[in-house]
């Protein structure tokens, strides 16, 4: 079970609301209806909770709203959602954030970059073309005590699967992070591979293939800054 915690200030006028929609997150999600709560203004409230707006609702640590405790401060929270409402933490928001934890399928950024090593692994592999060669990787293959294997006619579904799956990650939540710009990218980056590779046997255009989906993987996978807006009831 992922670990829940509400932060608020007592005299924040959303907190009533927060905890409602939390409630019913929890419910939705398949959850019991246990979290723990942080008010900033009393003694013993752990750093991490200390740094965040109210409300605001952590699920194992982390802002469901992808906030970071210095990009959050000390503040009323404004939530970029079209609603009336915009100081609560939104329902669908909430849910989501528990689904994922609760099912394991919150894909980090090292997820998503470990998802293009095969696709990497695939592009690289030589190709078996000359049978003249075939006596030499025999004859190597052999004294590790490993069989040889003409792994040729399965390299280009093999490494088209592997770009597939990089692709998925790049695809998978882009809306929380960087939108599909990096996707598409690693789409011109999978194709230049393939046609690089299988297509006119050009090693500038593959590499030109794999540094673009490198590229793209680290700019889907870069953290987003999202600037907290204050309300007036915290200007003095």
């Amino acid at each position: 079970m992922p670990q829940v915690e509400l932060v608020y200030e007592p005299t924040c006028p959303y907190v009533g609301m927060a905890r409602s929609h939390l409630r019913d997150a929890l419910k939705r999600a398949g959850l019991p209806p246990h979290w723990t709560e942080w008010n900033t203004a009393e003694h013993g409230v752990p750093a991490h909770a200390r740094s965040y707006g109210s409300p605001t609702i952590l699920v194992d640590g982390r802002d469901i709203a992808g906030l970071s405790p210095s990009e959050a401060g000390n503040c009323c929270r404004i939530y970029d959602i079209a609603a009336q409402d915009r100081g609560a933490p939104p329902l669908d928001l909430i849910v989501t954030a528990l689904r994922a934890k609760r099912d394991g399928s919150d894909l980090t950024p090292l997820g998503s970059n470990v998802a293009l090593l095969p696709s990497i692994g695939a592009a690289l592999l030589p190709k078996l073309t000359c049978p003249a060669c075939w006596p030499a990787y025999a004859g190597l293959l052999s004294s590790l005590g490993i069989s040889f294997v003409d792994y040729t006619p399965y390299l280009l579904p093999l490494t088209a699967i592997f770009l597939a799956i990089a692709l998925a990650a790049l695809a998978y939540r882009a809306s929380r992070r960087r939108g599909y710009a990096p996707f598409w990218l690693g789409g011109g980056a999978a194709l230049a591979v393939l046609i690089g590779k299988f297509g006119f046997d050009s090693d500038a255009a593959m590499y030109a293939g794999l540094a673009a989906l490198v590229v793209a993987s680290a700019w889907n996978s870069w953290p987003m800054r999202r600037k907290a807006a204050a309300c007036s009831a915290c200007e003095t």
